[in-house]
């Protein structure tokens, strides 16, 4: 059997990935799972309609259980990630690609913002390091 070289590269960059990257990553399985149960639905592919929503509803319950609550934004956020939950279901339960459009566009928010942080955190970084070569 011949290795997948992609394959290497995903597992890879999974294991060398920073917390945040991994959020990041988290949020964009979420979307991709997102988008093709909302192709299943127009498809009337119930299997993998049920499969894609399924995987994004654990993706979300993984970003819900992995929220430090000492934090106080992850208290505003668990609320946000229950209602994306529970909207994923009914999707499911309804074949309603009107509630996948919402949530896709919460995730997308979420992405996006966590993007930023992700790229802040990095250019403070880079600037905390610079000056302690300095």
């Amino acid at each position: 059997m011949k290795a997948n070289p992609y394959k290497a590269y995903e597992q890879n960059s999974v294991l060398t990935a920073t917390p945040g990257e991994l959020t990041l990553m988290l949020y964009n399985g979420c979307l991709k799972f997102i988008h093709q149960g909302k192709k299943a639905i127009e498809a009337k592919d119930n299997e993998a309609k049920n499969t894609n929503l399924q995987k994004a509803q654990k993706i979300i319950q993984e970003l819900m259980v992995t929220l430090n609550l000492d934090i106080p934004i992850a208290k505003e956020l668990l609320p946000l990630y229950d209602y994306i939950y529970r909207r994923l279901i009914e999707a499911n339960v309804k074949s309603d690609t009107a509630i996948l459009d919402e949530v896709d566009e919460l995730v997308t928010g979420f992405r996006d913002a966590w993007k930023e942080v992700i790229q802040i955190t990095r250019q403070q970084n880079h600037r905390t390091s610079k000056v302690g070569q300095a």
